[in-house]
């Protein structure tokens, strides 16, 4: 939107949100400020020998803990002032979900499309070259990670760049989102859209909030719309779907369809790959663009895609209950304040898109303690469930087959723990933002600002200033 700072509306809620508090006004100030920006420019010789410059940004926003972490965008939308927003959102993030890191975001302006893989490597490894001369990454510094338009093919060349230039023992820990081969983690891929999902399930087990929003507790038949189907989209509507919530509408690039009797996911994922596009899609209604759906009547509304979808354009036309912001900034503060007067329940993205940066936190544990969970508890557990099934079985007429056994006697691999730990995680979160937007009387959003604000502040208040 025109005229539009990412960054100015970031401050606004931090504003709102710091006025519960009681910190000093000069320390809320500096929790405010990004610490460090950096802007990048480089050549990139392309295939055809013709040189183009390329713009970049990394921005570290609190060092109140170390490393900061945060993704690397691929997008032409990329600027000073996303980038900034951006790391000020993984501050709080973090801090939201007591991942103790600060909060940084990086991003290089380019539309992947243009470029073959060999440019993109060319790109990917020329700034990480510049980010470690800089000295921004590192396992102990700065840790990149996957966002929009990059991925674990990305992270493994910014892996592969450092460890060449660095003789750091936790070399892996530099960058999260890996190749499982290099380092990475079970479940990463899936992390954030699969942390959606235990989100707005546990807003939905709430029965005293689902009363007040009319609906049952639950996941089970309620209706929703998702808007894109990258990584976190598709991993939160295959999640609801799988837990039978009915998913009836989806917007893309290209298009919006929607239908009550329901969508299924995988046979839309199988039109899209073959078409390249959702428009037309059999059982489907086509819309007239792809913002049209999100007006659509349903329970759930759940933003994947980029900042800035829900305004002050369309605010006033969304029907849904609940509003799961999968996404980045999503929402502006206008369009916030219109649905949440409307009655719906907004379920904040400095909450509930952290499960990406929660799980990249194990995989950073994996990597600088140099073991993968499960290796040496798994096999005794198992033989452990084993032996109590035995003996379940020795003074009782039942006899399991060997495929209850492997699953009754499962031990905690890689997935399943990650999966937990992500679990524990939303939940625990949740219930604490919940707590304080019922004592404060504010909506969840104000309430995760005032979690975060509270937890920087007290590192902050006990740092004091170095001379």
């Amino acid at each position: 939107m025109e005229g539009y700072k990412f960054f100015e509306q970031v401050n606004s809620a931090f504003d709102q949100a710091a006025s519960y508090t009681d910190f000093d006004k000069g320390l809320l100030s500096q929790m405010k400020i990004c610490n460090d920006v950096l802007h990048i420019t480089f050549p990139l010789e392309k295939d055809d020998g013709k040189i183009e410059v390329i713009e970049a940004w990394r921005v570290e926003h609190s060092h109140h803990k170390l490393p900061t972490k945060g993704g690397i965008r691929y997008s032409m939308t990329v600027n000073e002032d996303e980038t900034m927003a951006l790391a000020a959102l993984m501050t709080y993030k973090c801090a939201v979900v007591d991942v103790p890191f600060g909060g940084a975001k990086g991003g290089i302006k380019i539309d992947k499309s243009r470029y073959s893989e060999s440019e993109l490597e060319r790109i990917t490894r020329r700034y990480t070259y510049e980010l470690m001369k800089k000295n921004f990454i590192g396992p102990g510094i700065d840790v990149p990670a996957p966002d929009y338009g990059t991925g674990a093919q990305e992270m493994g060349w910014i892996l592969d760049t450092f460890r060449q230039m660095s003789t750091d023992i936790n070399a892996e820990g530099c960058v999260t989102g890996k190749p499982v081969e290099m380092g990475g983690i079970r479940g990463r891929t899936e992390a954030t859209g699969r942390g959606v999902y235990f989100g707005i399930k546990e807003a939905c087990d709430n029965k005293e909030d689902m009363k007040n929003l009319g609906l049952e507790p639950g996941l089970e038949g309620k209706t929703f719309v998702v808007q894109g189907l990258g990584n976190v989209g598709y991993h939160a509507a295959k999640y609801m779907a799988e837990a039978g919530a009915k998913m009836v509408g989806v917007a893309e690039i290209g298009g919006s369809i929607y239908s009550e009797k329901g969508i299924d996911l995988d046979k839309l994922m199988e039109y899209r790959k073959e078409k390249g596009l959702i428009a037309g899609f059999e059982g489907t209604e086509t819309l007239e663009d792809n913002s049209s759906v999100l007006k659509s009547e349903c329970d759930i509304l759940i933003p994947a895609a980029l900042e800035n979808q829900l305004n002050e354009k369309n605010a006033d036309k969304i029907q849904a209950k609940i509003i799961g912001e999968a996404a980045n900034g999503p929402t502006t503060a206008k369009a916030h304040q219109i649905i949440k007067d409307r009655g719906a329940l907004i379920i904040p993205d400095n909450y509930l898109n952290a499960g990406g940066v929660t799980v990249s936190y194990f995989e950073w544990l994996k990597n600088i303690q140099h073991m993968r969970f499960g290796r040496m508890g798994k096999r005794f557990e198992e033989n452990s469930y084993k032996k109590i099934l035995s003996v379940i079985e020795t003074i009782s007429d039942r006899k399991f087959t060997d495929k209850e056994l492997g699953f009754l006697a499962q031990g905690g691999g890689e997935s399943e723990l990650v999966d937990s730990g992500l679990e524990e995680t939303m939940i625990n979160a949740y219930n604490q933002i919940n707590e304080i937007r019922k004592k404060h009387g504010v909506d969840l959003r104000t309430a995760a600002f005032i979690s975060a604000i509270n937890k920087v502040g007290i590192i902050y208040g006990r740092m004091g200033i170095f001379p």
